[in-house]
């Protein structure tokens, strides 16, 4: 049986999520989509999507979607969908989780892998984040759930770019890029986008990626252009020339460093890695950093291989598959990014590089 593909749709409050919802559902897309709204308020869908009645779990919309409406546990409510599904009750394709804006998407993301019912029913497709152009500095800068959601998602969608200059635009982008250097940007106006940049992303399934796209790693240099954030500098000291004070501060100018608690870091290597080495050693910092690492992902050189390992994984859950076989002409090598909250990276690199053959 296949798998239902889920998308979990997430980013902080007023970014732009129902709004990114409505348009999906509206769209004649011939896909028939089952919602999973977390919590009534003022994100709701649409007075016309949901009653607010609290007897009411799922409601048939006039498009032919679903909406489950949760309060309690998401497990059991992708459970009597799946089962209702099975009985002929409903008829879906796909799921859409939207979560509440200041939700951590971290255990959502991990019911996939840590529920057996779930598991073998649902495939978790993507985090999708949006972010507020005009409020995201000030949003990463004072809540933590706002980076949590830039850490996780697989895509960014920037929203309200409108409100902003495109040096503004420019400075979040760099940020963004800093923080989640394997997630696209794609900048998305009142919800339109191509449903093909938010749906069948394939950014959690090992077997339909099995390679890193080709500019994985090219964000980080983009994230660092002209400015070097592994430098020394005093505590509280800018990056960049002290600022005169004059220029807009919703807008953040250049003149400000953020630093993240959420920030990411690459591994290189055209070493090939000992097995059991890395295995032992990628064991014991999911054991001891496995709740700060939001996200990881890599595709491995090991010794004595022929084919690729892809490997990837969400805070202790890690996962390995068989890639694709190294080409005669393909320089060999490893990469691998880490996403987490104040991850010590001299330690990971440190530690991988002892890992090399």
């Amino acid at each position: 049986m296949a798998l239902i593909p889920t998308t979990i749709l997430t980013g902080f409050l007023g970014a732009g999520k129902t709004t990114l919802l409505n348009r999906i559902l509206q769209e004649p897309h011939g896909m028939k989509i089952a919602v999973i709204e977390n919590e009534f308020g003022p994100e709701s869908i649409d007075t016309e999507i949901l009653v607010q009645d609290n007897s009411e779990q799922i409601i048939e919309m006039n498009n032919g979607c679903i909406c489950c409406t949760v309060r309690g546990d998401l497990i059991t409510a992708l459970g009597s969908l799946a089962a209702k599904r099975d009985a002929g009750e409903l008829d879906f394709d796909r799921v859409i989780i939207e979560t509440t804006g200041v939700a951590n998407p971290g255990p959502v993301a991990q019911t996939f892998f840590m529920n057996d019912e779930v598991a073998v029913r649902y495939l978790l497709d993507a985090i999708i984040t949006v972010v507020d152009a005009r409020h995201g500095m000030d949003q990463l800068d004072a809540q933590e759930e706002a980076q949590r959601q830039v850490g996780f998602a697989d895509r960014l969608l920037l929203s309200k770019t409108d409100l902003v200059t495109p040096a503004e635009l420019a400075v979040l982008r760099t940020r963004l890029a800093r923080m989640n250097p394997r997630a696209p940007i794609v900048t998305v106006d009142f919800g339109r986008l191509p449903i093909g940049d938010v749906l069948d992303l394939r950014g959690f399934n090992l077997n339909d990626k099995l390679e890193i796209d080709p500019d994985f790693l090219a964000a980080e240099g983009a994230g660092h252009a002209g400015h070097d954030h592994d430098h020394a500098h005093a505590a509280g000291e800018d990056c960049t020339p002290a600022c005169d004070g004059g220029h807009d501060h919703a807008g953040h100018a250049h003149g400000h460093a953020h630093h993240d608690e959420i920030s990411a870091f690459m591994f290189k290597s055209d070493r090939p890695f000992s097995v059991a080495r890395l295995d032992e050693f990628l064991g014991g910092l999911v054991q001891v950093y496995g709740p700060r690492m939001l996200r990881y992902k890599g595709v491995l050189w090991m010794d004595g291989s022929d084919r690729k390992v892809v490997f990837q994984g969400v805070h202790q859950m890690m996962g390995s598959d068989i890639g694709g076989p190294w080409g005669t002409a393909e320089t060999r090598g490893s990469k691998m990014v880490f996403i987490g909250k104040n991850l010590p990276k001299a330690t990971f690199i440190e530690g991988l590089e002892q890992c090399l053959v």
